[in-house]
């Protein structure tokens, strides 16, 4: 390889660690499992693929947005240990490339546009309506960026944002989703976001968080009571997912239960446990690392009741 491509090669990774892409994958589970779990099945090979991309772009755009609206936070609280590779999903690629100077503004900027504009092209071929869920997830993302040091009530708007993804996905393949299913789904990912990403990813900026008078739940309500509410949080995305799975797999009810709930054990409750314990910082990134894989884990399971 010579050097040109080399350099072209780790440009591209700048980019893609913009969009927090390793993350961004994961949470492409999230309207997959969704899908499949409404529909008891798999939808046509064109929705399949149109999804697919629109996700990927949607994703990658909305997480770029992130970096570029929090630039010059992240530049103030930029440290030594951004790059914490191994103990932080976040940082497994470069941690905040455009607030380190890696990347310019206008580069990134180009390229959260660039993908918005292939995931509004696919969300409108799928459905205008997931073409609008889009851009209230894109303008929700803006709103949460900009609460930093306003409002704890910020963790309310991230778990809207989680899921306009799964959300849009239902609409792909039905004009008129199932209310029950939509509200049910919507929840149960509501506070799978808050206790297992939200507070989490906080709590691993705490200190940096108190010095610039941050208003996260970590640091409005100290680490005892985050704790709390993150495993309370966590109990309901558990509960709430398995009613999910069990209602409206009829024919297989007890065994879907009993997945979901052993993979939320592992992956939600067992972490989130232990930082209630713990209240350490170690322990809330071992929490939100575990919890990123819930959308996949159910994906996998939906995938084998299935088959």
């Amino acid at each position: 390889m010579d050097s040109t491509s080399y350099i072209n090669i780790e440009r591209i990774k700048l980019f893609l660690a913009l969009s927090r892409t390793p993350h961004g994958l994961l949470d492409m589970a999230t309207p997959a499992f969704a899908v499949l779990l409404y529909l008891r099945g798999a939808p046509s090979p064109a929705v399949i693929g149109i999804g697919l991309l629109t996700a990927f772009a949607g994703y990658t755009a909305v997480y770029a947005f992130n970096d570029i609206i929090d630039m010059r936070a992240d530049r103030k609280k930029a440290s030594p240990s951004e790059q914490e590779a191994g103990s932080y999903m976040d940082a497994i690629m470069v941690r905040h490339p455009l607030a380190q100077g890696l990347l310019r503004p206008a580069e990134g900027l180009a390229w959260a546009l660039g993908w918005s504009a292939v995931a509004l092209v696919g969300a409108f071929l799928l459905n205008p309506v997931c073409a609008l869920l889009f851009l209230a997830g894109a303008s929700l993302e803006a709103l949460y960026c900009m609460l930093w040091q306003i409002s704890p009530l910020r963790a309310v708007v991230s778990g809207f944002v989680k899921n306009m993804g799964a959300v849009a996905a239902l609409f792909a393949v039905d004009p008129h989703p199932s209310p029950g299913f939509a509200l049910l789904l919507f929840a149960c990912l509501f506070f799978w976001e808050i206790g297992g990403q939200n507070i989490p990813a906080d709590w691993e900026d705490i200190e940096r968080d108190r010095r610039f008078c941050a208003r996260t739940i970590p640091v409005q309500l100290g680490e005892k009571k985050a704790a709390a509410l993150a495993f309370a949080c966590l109990l309901l995305a558990a509960a709430l997912c398995t009613a999910l799975f069990f209602l409206h797999f009829s024919e297989a009810g007890f065994p879907a239960a009993l997945l979901v709930l052993a993979a939320s054990l592992f992956l939600l409750l067992i972490p989130g446990a232990r930082l209630y314990k713990s209240r350490t910082r170690p322990d809330a990134m071992a929490l939100f690392n575990r919890a990123s894989y819930f959308p996949a884990v159910m994906l996998a399971v939906v995938l084998a009741l299935i088959v």
